[in-house]
């Protein structure tokens, strides 16, 4: 597998981004879907990185925006057919790696409660629970997380 930054702007990583929507919209209500839109992502504060197997396929993604301070992970996804062989974990490291390279000393994250993967993921690769950062507000259905650089 190998994971780049790229623009999320391409056919199939769209469609990736659909289904992570879809996702998430089928386990929590508008209000607490925090998504950012492909033209969000391309902006110069976000940097987005893609997963590829050794075929060339989108298999997973993530996005590490500039809060000034501090970077928040964004649109975290892997492929359904991915999902537990590391994929998750290796963007995860990649993120925390560019973080770093960007002096940037914390990492701050918003996932869902409806999401046990993702939070023992985040876990395991050092996060740990915080309160609501940024624009966020409290919201029974959100965890929040982070880990200092």
């Amino acid at each position: 597998m190998i994971i780049n930054a790229e623009t999320p702007n391409q056919p199939e990583v769209l469609a990736m981004l659909d289904r992570l929507d879809a996702y998430c919209a089928s386990l929590y209500p508008s209000e607490s879907n925090h998504l950012m839109d492909a033209a969000s992502l391309m902006q110069g504060d976000v940097l987005f990185l893609v997963a590829r197997d050794v075929d060339g396929a989108a298999v997973g993604c993530g996005a590490l925006v500039n809060r000034d301070g501090y970077g928040e992970i964004k649109r975290m996804f892997v492929d359904e057919q991915r999902r537990g062989l590391g994929t998750g974990k290796q963007l995860v490291e990649q993120i925390v790696l560019f973080a770093s390279m960007a002096g940037l000393r914390e990492l701050k994250l918003e996932t869902g409660i409806h999401q046990p993967e993702a939070i023992r993921l985040y876990e395991r690769c050092g996060f740990a629970r915080c309160e609501p950062f940024g624009d966020y507000g409290p919201d029974p259905l959100s965890v929040f997380m982070e880990r200092r650089l």
